[in-house]
């Protein structure tokens, strides 16, 4: 008996043990890219380089480098594959994953249904979820500025089986392991300080369905046929780069970063947010001052000044911006009004690989004249 009881506490330590790790490790990288694998000596000579003697550098030697650039500007939208060293490529178009530039689309889809009163920005969740009552919940424009309180994602089970496997680390995550999740949450009602949440875009999911009776899924592809955006859709693992995240059709993480697209849809995308079309334009208003550019993003001239639906905006330069990483691709779409100018990157190498696509976008669209 005793042995059984060691037996079930060693099994219990190596869970916790196991989960510990993976918290570790998830809580390293969120869709938000961050810079700070680079060391303050590598990072102090970057703001030196220019777009291309940074991209050049990002892909020194990288035979399997795609990086496609897209500017728009006086009216007219380009682009330009990179390869190895910097080299053009043929200009083909080719299928990336966007990551939490995703996350812009499901604010997008909000500010849809805030203009068709189906969604209230200062409602809690609980008005659109059943959820228990007495609870503390978030309302719509906290999630939307990531400013609910509640953390970058919270653990599940299916985690620790996705990093055993090397897979996404939202696959297999439900629906219902959300919503009872955010039924489990009851956080002090006061201002929570800006705090990137891809559980709250995950809610926000779930919040869309409840109020249009359709699965993401259904709503995605219905927003993409308004827009003419035909290339750019739930990740469906077969684009032509590879090495993909894996999704299943009704993971609840899709809202926060499942999309992927193609440079021609994503300039029609930035064309849709300089000319502020439609429902776009509310996106683009500050909801929330965050102050939030870690030390890494100023020394690269990045700011985080404040945050709209989903979208970041930095003051000084007059950008807003945002950008997307998964385990494989990084991308970043950033917009000037004052230049009528826009400059998106999809990368199909990791975020941690040298210098990011957030760096080499602002870095072009400073330089535009």
């Amino acid at each position: 008996m005793k042995w059984r009881q060691l037996e079930r506490k060693g099994r219990k330590k190596w869970k916790i043990f196991l989960i510990f790790l993976i918290a570790v490790i998830l809580c390293g990288g969120t869709f938000l890219v961050s810079l700070s694998v680079y060391g303050r000596y590598q990072m102090s000579k970057i703001p030196g380089l220019s777009f291309q003697e940074a991209l050049a550098y990002t892909t020194k030697d990288n035979e399997d480098a795609v990086i496609t650039v897209g500017i728009i500007q006086n009216g007219k939208a380009s682009y330009t594959v990179y390869g190895e060293n910097g080299t053009e490529l043929p200009k083909e178009l080719h299928t990336y994953e966007i990551g939490s530039l995703t996350k812009t689309f499901t604010a997008a889809m909000v500010s849809k249904a805030v203009q068709e009163e189906k969604i209230t920005m200062d409602a809690t969740i609980d008005r659109y979820l059943s959820l228990p009552a007495g609870n503390a919940y978030p309302t719509i424009e906290e999630l939307l500025t990531h400013t609910s309180g509640y953390k970058s994602h919270y653990m599940e089970s299916p985690m620790v089986f996705n990093f055993f496997r090397g897979k996404n680390s939202f696959l297999g995550i439900t629906k219902t392991m959300i919503a009872d999740k955010a039924g489990q949450l009851s956080l002090p009602d006061e201002d929570y300080a800006f705090h990137y949440s891809n559980y709250g875009y995950a809610v926000l999911g779930l919040i869309l369905e409840h109020v249009y009776a359709e699965d993401y899924a259904t709503l995605v592809n219905q927003f993409m046929k308004e827009w003419n955006l035909t290339h750019t859709q739930l990740s469906a693992q077969n684009g032509d780069l590879g090495k993909y995240w894996d999704w299943n059709d009704d993971d609840a993480y899709l809202s926060a970063g499942g999309l992927t697209s193609n440079i021609d849809d994503m300039l029609a995308y930035a064309q849709l947010q300089l000319d502020e079309t439609g429902y776009f334009a509310d996106c683009h208003k500050e909801l929330q001052p965050i102050s939030a550019a870690p030390e890494t993003y100023q020394a690269m001239g990045i700011g985080m000044d404040s945050v709209a639906m989903a979208w970041i905006i930095d003051k000084k330069n007059g950008i807003v911006w945002h950008n997307g990483g998964t385990g494989n691709y990084n991308s970043y779409l950033g917009f000037c009004r004052d230049k009528e100018a826009a400059v998106i990157v999809l990368s199909n190498l990791a975020p941690d690989c040298r210098i990011p696509a957030t760096v080499l976008g602002i870095k072009l669209l400073n330089e535009l004249e």
